[in-house]
This record gives structure tokens, C-alpha cells and sequence, in this order.
């Protein structure tokens, strides 16, 4: 793995990444890059495909908010072949649902550089705008600041979004390309490794310098991690005794109104059709009134309960913990902890972490002999 370090010129770490994006967008065989940046129109964070370096003014990696999980923006360049090669700059959540989209075969890792950098979190979409829109020109100078000393990240009475407070992956170590902040000295330099065959060929095309990765960052990394493991722990714990009865998961979805937004908010969720859309939930008029006949009362819309439990079936095995969910419902129903929950002693079981490796099969994808056998009764005396 080689690592280098690129100075941080005036301490201006954000002019020094958009000069590290720009010249990998000059490199020849680079024919874009997909970054997050400003736009000119509104203060909102987006990200934008660049193939002109001097449209980089407004690249902003580390701005603290997240619109959307951009792996569905990379699936969808790359479900077929571009006939180019281009550099992705990608969140470490990002890029766990990527690698599990290529593995749905939605979408194809040979034509995209992984450009990943250590994750400082973010805040809800909502509070990052009531943040920025009252008075922070510079904020995302004074939030990774503040993120990097360890201050506390509460601003204007908004923390992190629980997702971010509750991720154990701040790192992206499966980038092929990692920009490493945490235990760095940024007001001097950052750190950038090569963690693939590909990533290597990028930094040799950069002409860096071979060094040491700093001592500090190992425990600087095992500390957040363990910071944030606690919290998710007790996000664990908190949230399945909310939800471990159907009157209780009931009440914890009362507030549903089957908008369906976070199934087009999911990066992982890639069906071109969606069963909840279509004429099986479709009910006939009279149904409705038969069901409320039954009980005397139902609760309108039906099917929240329903779709919600098919959605966690379909997905746990997939889910990143993201927090999209979470963001795109217009109720605030924490939906991101209950997915956490349940796709956490999802994946434990198959012994599997969602976009940990490309390398790893999809749980239920194959067939070994050996699993599950006191189950299926395999290998037991007849």
C-alpha cells in the first residue's frame, strides 16, 4: 500500500482538495470526475460531473450534509460501458452500496477510480440548511475544524444525523484511492494512499512522494470507531425494545403515510418495479370497507406496517447504513435505526458486511454444503 502526503497550502485544506481533484482530471487517462460542490443557484451540495478542470472552483468533499447517497449516480453511469475512465469521489458509505450494486449487477467497477476520504459525518438535510441559511458562509471550514480536534458537533442546537453518530466505517478502506484526514496534522498536509492495483497506477500518474503513515492515525481511527460503536449499540438496544411486539412496531410506523420516498431514497434498492406500486396493493373499494367491518376501525392508508417489514426482508442484507431513509421521510420516523438494527443481525449471521469486499459473495447467492446443516439436517445419521 503506498502513502504519501500532499501539503496543505496556506492551511486552505479545501483549495488543496480541488487542486488534488483538478489534477487528477488532467491526467490523460481520466475523462471525469463526479464530485460533490456547491451550486451556484442555492447553497445546497450536489454532486456534479466534471470534465473541465477549471469547474472545480466549488468542489466541497467535506461539507457536512448529504443529499443523496450518490452509488445509485455511479450505477447509473456505469451500468453499461462508457468507453472512458472516470474518478468518483465518494463517501465510504457511497462506496460500500456501490460495491453492493455491482454485485446486483447494477452497475460496473471497471471503468471508475474510487476516490474515497475519511468521513466526518453529516447533519440532516433540513438542519444543514437551517444551519448554512441563517449565517455560515465558511461552514465547512469551521465544521471539519472543529470534527478534527474532537470538539463537540453541536451547531445552532442541530447534532449529526444519528446515522453518521452510529457508523463504525468512518474509513474507506476499500477506495482504490484514500484520502486520509483523522490523525493528520491538516493544517500541514493530508494523507493519500493507494489501496488497489488501480489506485496505484492513479498515484504513480500524480508523481507523489513515498512516506509514512503518522502514528497517531491508527488510534485516532480506533477511537472514533469505538466512540461511535457505542452509540449504535445503545441505538441497537433503544430501538429493538421499541419495536419488539407488533403493537409496538405498529405505533413506531403510526405516523407512516405510505409515501414511499425512501424506497427512491435507498442507494441499494434497484428494483425497476416495485410490488407497492402496482395492482396487488391495489385494493378493491370494498375491501377496505370489509377490514374496517372486521375490526370496526382501520388505520388509513393501509399496508405501512407490511411495506416496511417487506422492505427490511428485500434490503438487510444490502443495507450500508446510510440514513437516507431516515432523511427522506417527511414524518421523521427513524426508520434508518430500525433498519440498523435488523440488517446488523442480518449480515452477522451470513457472516457478511455489506460492501466490505467485492470479493465477497451476496448472502443466499451461493450454495455450501456445509452451512446451516443443523437446519437442513445435512450430514446427520439417517
Amino acid at each position: 500500500m503506498k502513502t504519501a502526503k500532499i501539503n496543505v497550502k496556506d492551511g486552505d485544506l479545501l483549495t488543496t482538495l480541488r487542486d488534488s481533484f483538478r489534477s487528477i482530471l488532467q491526467l490523460e487517462d481520466i475523462s471525469a470526475i463526479l464530485v460533490p460542490q456547491h451550486l451556484t443557484a442555492k447553497n445546497v451540495v450536489m454532486p456534479t460531473l466534471v470534465t473541465d478542470p477549471e469547474q472545480l472552483n466549488g468542489t466541497d468533499p467535506l461539507a457536512p450534509v448529504f443529499p443523496l447517497n450518490a452509488a445509485k449516480i455511479v450505477s447509473r453511469l456505469t451500468r453499461k460501458p462508457m468507453g472512458a475512465k472516470v474518478a468518483v469521489v465518494l463517501r465510504p458509505c457511497e462506496i460500500r452500496a456501490f460495491v453492493e450494486l455491482v454485485k446486483l449487477k447494477q452497475g460496473r467497477i471497471e471503468e471508475v477510480v474510487l476516490v474515497g476520504i475519511d468521513c466526518l459525518g453529516a447533519f440532516k438535510n433540513g438542519d444543514y440548511i437551517e444551519i448554512v441559511g441563517k449565517k455560515e458562509e465558511k461552514f465547512t471550514s469551521r465544521f471539519y475544524k472543529d470534527a478534527l480536534s474532537g470538539k463537540n458537533l453541536t451547531i445552532e442546537g442541530f447534532g449529526l444525523a444519528p446515522a453518521c453518530k452510529a457508523c463504525e466505517n468512518p474509513i474507506p478502506n476499500n477506495a482504490d484511492i484514500l484520502i486520509g484526514l483523522f490523525g493528520v496534522d491538516t493544517d500541514n498536509h493530508v494523507l493519500i494512499q493507494a489501496r488497489t492495483p488501480k489506485g496505484e497506477a492513479l498515484y504513480d500518474s500524480l508523481d507523489l512522494f513515498d512516506t509514512e503513515e503518522p502514528p497517531e492515525r491508527s488510534a485516532a481511527v480506533e477511537s472514533l470507531v469505538a466512540e461511535r460503536t457505542a452509540y449504535r449499540d445503545k441505538m441497537f438496544a433503544e430501538t429493538t425494545e421499541a419495536t419488539n411486539s407488533l403493537e409496538k412496531l405498529n405505533t413506531y410506523f403510526a405516523e407512516c403515510v405510505n409515501c414511499y420516498n425512501y424506497r427512491v431514497a435507498c442507494p441499494v434498492c434497484y428494483c425497476k418495479e416495485c410490488v407497492f406500486v402496482t395492482d396487488v396493493f391495489n385494493h378493491d373499494p370494498v375491501q377496505y370497507l370489509r377490514w374496517a367491518n372486521r375490526k370496526g376501525v382501520i388505520k388509513m392508508p393501509t399496508d405501512t406496517v407490511f411495506y416496511h417489514l417487506t422492505r427490511i426482508a428485500h434490503m438487510s442484507t444490502s443495507c450500508v447504513g446510510c440514513g437516507q431513509c431516515t432523511n427522506a421521510c417527511p414524518n421523521d420516523i427513524p426508520v434508518m435505526e430500525l433498519f440498523r438494527t435488523v440488517s446488523y443481525h442480518t449480515q452477522k449471521a451470513f457472516e457478511y458486511e455489506a460492501g466490505r469486499s467485492i470479493e465477497e459473495d451476496l448472502p443466499l447467492s451461493v450454495f455450501r454444503e456445509d452451512e446451516l446443516a443443523e437446519v437442513v439436517g445435512i450430514g446427520k445419521a439417517a
